[in-house]
């Protein structure tokens, strides 16, 4: 197949199959360094953080952390020093967090670490989809993304089993080692195959004056501040998801061994989403969708609390509840995004990263202290899926009607 270049900049074309699989394990980089070190947290906390087993949650928040700090930068840093420079800094910084990580001896080490992969993995997960935007456009542009995130999906269900299998042969160290071997290959695919698709006259001078006023810009339309703040609710309730999930399925119902199968089948559902979604914009509108969303929360969630007000919550319960609240997710970000962008079509790019950033920093704040009152039961993590759902609707009735 031709590539449909848009800016006239690329000389060398890769088969569109081969490119699609190269953004694909690129915008995957995020879920497989977050879900395939899940089944490791067990033994990360018995050697690092022994008499206080919560903090070893915070392996998930501090990357996701530095994530949420660098996605406000490396676009427009792209945009100014070209696309595989900044990529191929990203994938440095990457592998020097996760070796960091491996060889650490105390959970602070770790953390850092962690936090210095997040800074790393924003290069690859944000530069490439503008690599889609410079060679792509229209609806073959949105063609080739939505293949991909059809990849994308599909992470979350294996990358638990990758990482068991990597736990049980070689040690919860050699995660670590999983994650550089992913970024050398994903990125270096990308940097030996697909050449750079920013000219340098179109490139953009970066300036924080300007990444201050496009700040100001995006925050003073409230289609886009209402859409970033029920972004930053809907990703409090993936990041404390993801944050107990593991501990819920060893501690509370000793189901450690069979995590990696039951989390994928959770993926699975949450993957459902968006094909839910794309039948159902179109009759009743996102606005409606955000709020319907909201209301799922609120209803499985309040339930389940008056239930385990007379009797424990039994596993079959739990894996519905929490299998509702993924699928929620799925159906909610992709018309928040969308959202938020209507009004930002000068500065989409920027846009992008700010509500990106944005609503992860302020979502993972709103998760740790969920994660860290883990008692033993799921009953914490339910109440604040309640109180982020309720605080969503209010401000979306509030707003978006």
């Amino acid at each position: 197949m031709q590539n449909n270049v848009v800016n006239q900049v690329v000389t060398k074309k890769i088969p569109t199959f081969e490119f699609i699989i190269i953004i694909a394990i690129n915008f995957s980089a995020i879920a497989f360094s977050i879900d395939a070190i899940l089944p490791a947290l067990p033994e990360i906390s018995a050697v690092m953080s022994p008499t206080s087993p919560n903090k070893t949650q915070l392996v998930i928040s501090s990357f996701v952390i530095g994530m949420g700090i660098a996605t406000l930068f490396t676009g427009p840093l792209s945009d100014s020093f070209g696309r595989k420079k900044i990529i191929l800094l990203g994938g440095l910084i990457y592998i020097t967090g996760a070796l960091i990580a491996s060889y650490s001896k105390t959970l602070e080490i770790m953390l850092l670490g962690r936090f210095i992969q997040g800074i790393g993995v924003a290069g690859p997960r944000v530069v490439a989809l503008a690599i889609v935007r410079d060679l792509y456009e229209g609806r073959r542009m949105a063609q080739i993304v939505s293949i991909a995130m059809i990849v994308f999906t599909l992470v979350p269900a294996v990358a638990p089993m990758i990482g068991a299998l990597i736990v049980s042969n070689f040690g919860w160290r050699s995660i670590f080692v999983a994650f550089i071997v992913f970024s050398i290959v994903s990125i270096g695919w990308l940097l030996i195959r697909q050449e750079e698709t920013l000219k340098r006259e179109l490139r953009v001078k970066f300036t924080f004056l300007n990444l201050i006023n496009s700040i100001k810009e995006c925050f003073s339309n409230k289609i886009f501040l209402t859409s970033t703040f029920l972004q930053a609710f809907t990703f409090g309730l993936l990041f404390s998801s993801i944050s107990t999930i593991q501990q819920i399925f060893d501690t509370t119902y000793n189901k450690s061994d069979s995590f990696p199968e039951w989390f994928a089948l959770i993926a699975l559902i949450s993957g459902s989403a968006s094909f839910a979604n794309s039948f159902f914009v179109v009759k009743v509108g996102m606005r409606k969708l955000i709020q319907i969303g909201f209301l799922i929360g609120i209803i499985f969630s309040l339930f389940l609390i008056i239930f385990s007000l007379l009797k424990s919550i039994p596993f079959p319960l739990y894996f519905m509840w929490q299998s509702s609240v993924f699928f929620m997710i799925g159906l909610m970000i992709g018309n928040l995004n969308a959202l938020a962008m209507q009004p930002m079509g000068h500065i989409a790019g920027l846009a992008a990263s700010i509500i990106g950033s944005m609503s992860t920093i302020i979502g993972v704040m709103l998760a740790i202290p969920i994660g860290l009152s883990f008692n033993g039961t799921p009953t914490p993590l339910i109440l604040g899926s309640f109180i982020l759902s309720f605080l969503g609707m209010l401000l979306a009735r509030k707003a978006l009607n």
